[in-house]
């Protein structure tokens, strides 16, 4: 009979306890919920913008194309950054030579649009006519000048530098371009000639 009593008793007490335990649990376990919906939104709303952007490509801020001095090649396109641009002379007539796949855009990586722009911003000594988009294999836009992609060099140390120039990769030469969107193809400023355009 004592058994009886005590194993009586005994439920009695596991009862209010396993009550407790329960609210205990579910508080604990909102408060986990709740956290974790905090931070996965604020981090998507960070993070949103250049979600679908390529890990290599160049960011929103360079959709802004202008000129400046450059040592060593005189006035040439830049990006919103300053960051010296390239073209490929593979890709005459339209031609996607440098791409993700073949790891081309690891060190060159290409000009995007930001999400949902159209165009690029022509900047000083740049023309609104020749900027243009092309879709690039992942169908993000890419910025070009006189029809020519444009670029940036990952060897490139920040602005006003131009290592990039005259290096041969992936079935072409790099150049920089002049306000009039042709190839810069000497290294001297001041008299640097133009590639005539689309004639490699």
């Amino acid at each position: 009979m004592n058994g009886a009593m005590s194993k009586n008793k005994f439920k009695h007490r596991r009862g209010p306890l396993r009550s407790w335990l329960l609210a205990a649990g579910l508080a604990v376990g909102t408060a986990v919920t709740v956290a974790a919906c905090g931070s996965s939104s604020s981090g998507t709303a960070a993070g949103s913008p250049s979600s679908s952007t390529p890990a290599g490509a160049a960011s929103a801020a360079t959709a802004t194309i202008s000129t400046k001095s450059v040592h060593g090649v005189g006035t040439v396109l830049v990006n919103g950054q300053g960051q010296t641009l390239y073209m490929l002379t593979s890709e005459k007539g339209g031609k996607n030579t440098c791409t993700q796949a073949n790891g081309c855009t690891q060190a060159w990586p290409e000009t995007l649009l930001s999400n949902g722009a159209a165009t690029a911003k022509a900047g000083g000594g740049v023309q609104s006519s020749l900027l243009g988009t092309v879709k690039d294999a992942s169908g993000h836009l890419e910025v070009t000048y006189n029809h020519w992609r444009l670029y940036t060099f990952s060897g490139d140390s920040g602005p006003g530098v131009a290592k990039g120039q005259g290096l041969r990769s992936f079935g072409g030469t790099w150049y920089v371009l002049n306000g009039s969107g042709h190839p810069v193809t000497s290294s001297a400023p001041g008299n640097a000639s133009s590639g005539g355009g689309n004639g490699y």
